[in-house]
């Protein structure tokens, strides 16, 4: 592993790294981003935040919000394999969008890239709402990430309000008490506003990602949409993938 650019700003350090041809970012060591434009679909946690997009086919979902872009990875992901019109990405540290446009190649095509506060950016927002929405936002401590904003039972009705009527909510989460303590889980009103919910895992990673959706999806029809792939080596790491996904029961976080 070969360090090709880095820079300290006060007590911050941020390294971009390449691995054979992929392309890393780290923040004060702690591993943010990772893209490989000759194996895009990886088996990281990326692939994961993407998945649910398939829940409709290439194309359908227009609009796609992401909050906490990192590097840019899910960027370059949903760009490929999602096709949708517009891209927002929502980020705080001004050298993670600096390091997306010069290291990941985000282009003003494939994104629009706001450097700004998440949650005062989606308060301020009046726009038109989005058909997926990633929230990704995460800190670190003490070599440790961990989740900036809770889930909350105010950040999941913020996040709610700007879906369209059949949209996708995803949400990363680092450890169980994150979405144990969420408002999905101690609001009744919330989670009846959702009228189906997931959740991804990977066996290499501890996070959990959840899928809140406004509708009633189905496995088998993300499936056959996942399918549609025509790149062999993604559509069978993406197959795979969904293999794990499972609908959510309370009691089961």
């Amino acid at each position: 592993m070969a360090i090709i650019w880095q820079q300290t700003i006060g007590d911050d350090r941020y390294e971009v790294r390449t691995a054979g041809a992929s392309i890393r970012l780290y923040s004060n060591g702690v591993f943010h981003s990772q893209y490989n434009p000759e194996r895009e679909i990886s088996n990281s946690i990326w692939d994961l935040l993407i998945l649910p997009t398939f829940f409709y086919p290439v194309g359908h979902v227009k609009r796609i919000l992401i909050l906490g872009v990192g590097g840019g990875a899910a960027i370059k992901l949903l760009h490929s394999y999602a096709i949708p019109e517009k891209i927002v990405g929502v980020e705080l540290n001004p050298t993670h969008l600096k390091v997306a446009r010069r290291f990941f190649r985000i282009t003003n095509k494939q994104a629009e890239l706001v450097c700004d506060d998440a949650v005062n950016w989606l308060k301020n927002y009046s726009g038109p709402g989005f058909d997926l929405i990633i929230d990704d936002l995460f800190g670190h401590k003490d070599g440790e990430t961990l989740r900036a904003v809770k889930l909350d039972s105010t950040w999941l009705t913020l996040l709610n309000k700007n879906l369209t009527k059949q949209g996708l909510l995803v949400t990363n989460t680092a450890e169980l008490s994150d979405f144990k303590n969420s408002g999905f889980m101690t609001n009744k009103r919330i989670r009846h506003a959702f009228k189906s919910t997931y959740k991804l895992t990977h066996p290499t990673c501890e996070n959990r990602v959840y899928v809140f959706c406004k509708k009633e999806e189905s496995l088998k029809v993300l499936k056959q949409n996942i399918s549609q792939i025509p790149q062999t080596l993604a559509r069978n790491s993406m197959l795979k993938l969904a293999l794990r996904m499972r609908k959510f029961q309370i009691g089961s976080q």
